[in-house]
């Protein structure tokens, strides 16, 4: 197949594809898969409708026909699907792939890490929200401490993986962990990043006054040490970044809320059952699943999934009020990967 520049409606190129390869997660955070809502008894996908690792790899080369260049791993938790490393060396086969990487809760590493890093994986960013151990393991629903997640950071670490920790803070909840947090992982020589709470899905109780917004958080910071802006390097990064002065150390800003980024996203998001969506904040999906299992060639694939992607003009952030956070039915996070 070809490779096309392809743009949506506003002008956006498709660069980024992130991959959810399970809906299922051993964790239940509030803000993702509240234990209110995925209970003991909560019915995830059964194996046969969850894409394969042939599908994945097929469609892989599909989106980096259109313009894909970076392919992330998401859940769910990526590490309860078996097989993984099978899978990052069948993406890392498709020419054009430059970057792969996995975003985990880390409480598999040790299992999972050797294996993946022998399979060409490199990139880890691994979730993190507070190093207090009665608030991580309330934050987590499975009262889990973090001393296991920052043990096999440390071990990744020395795996040869680049790591970076991200950190969904949350008002009246764990920002007192902030300041904590930076210096923990700023000795560590290990990028944390601040995530404003979002209102992904319907579930987590969003609501503006429990933001905690980048310039608060910066001030937070600023009152500790001097942070210095670093450009972004490429069109589309997510993260604002800053380097601590006198060091190679950064912290990097996910800002959905208060600083949108839409006008130059280009991430493109694939459901473990082959849904494909254009927004972190969708509404509905198309399904690519079906498609291949009807028996589609590539070109035909390619030219279902080109017109969707030409077709997008999803600015959500852009337009967020109160009542649209409480209103617009979106997709779950832990379903479409984040």
């Amino acid at each position: 197949m070809a490779r096309q520049p392809l743009k949506d409606q506003l002008g956006r190129p498709i660069r980024d594809l992130r991959i959810s390869v399970t809906d299922r997660c051993n964790f239940r955070c509030s803000y993702c898969m509240p234990k209110e809502v995925f209970g003991d008894d909560y019915a995830f996908l059964p194996k046969q409708e969850l894409l394969s690792f042939e599908e994945i790899h097929r469609l892989t080369k599909v989106f980096v026909s259109m313009g894909v260049k970076k392919i992330r791993l998401t859940g769910g938790e990526p590490l309860m699907r078996r097989g993984l490393p099978e899978l990052v060396k069948k993406i890392f086969s498709v020419e054009g792939v430059e970057d792969v990487g996995l975003t985990t809760n880390g409480l598999f590493l040790k299992q999972q890490g050797p294996a993946l890093y022998e399979a060409g994986l490199r990139r880890l960013n691994i979730s993190l929200d507070a190093l207090d151990a009665e608030l991580f393991g309330k934050l987590n629903g499975r009262g889990v401490s973090p001393a296991p997640i920052l043990e096999n950071i440390d071990f990744a670490k020395e795996l040869g993986f680049e790591i970076k920790v991200n950190m969904v803070v949350q008002k009246g909840v764990n920002e007192q962990e902030i300041l904590p947090m930076a210096a923990y992982f700023k000795n560590k020589g290990i990028t944390l990043r601040f995530i404003e709470f979002m209102d992904v899905g319907n579930d987590n109780g969003w609501s503006f006054k429990k933001v905690v917004t980048k310039k608060e958080i910066l001030s937070l910071l600023q009152s500790e040490y001097i942070l210095e802006p670093v450009e972004e390097d490429y069109y589309g990064e997510v993260a604002k970044r800053y380097r601590y002065s006198g060091s190679d150390e950064q912290v990097g800003f996910i800002t959905s809320v208060s600083e949108s980024f839409c006008s130059s996203c280009t991430r493109a998001r694939l459901s473990s059952d082959g849904k494909f969506y254009t927004c972190l904040f969708a509404v509905k999906g198309y399904d690519i699943r079906e498609l291949i299992r009807s028996g589609m060639d590539d070109e035909e694939l390619l030219e279902a999934i080109s017109g969707v992607w030409k077709g997008r003009s999803d600015r959500y952030s852009d337009e967020r009020t109160e009542q649209t956070a409480k209103s617009r039915k979106k997709i779950g996070m832990s379903y479409i990967g984040g």
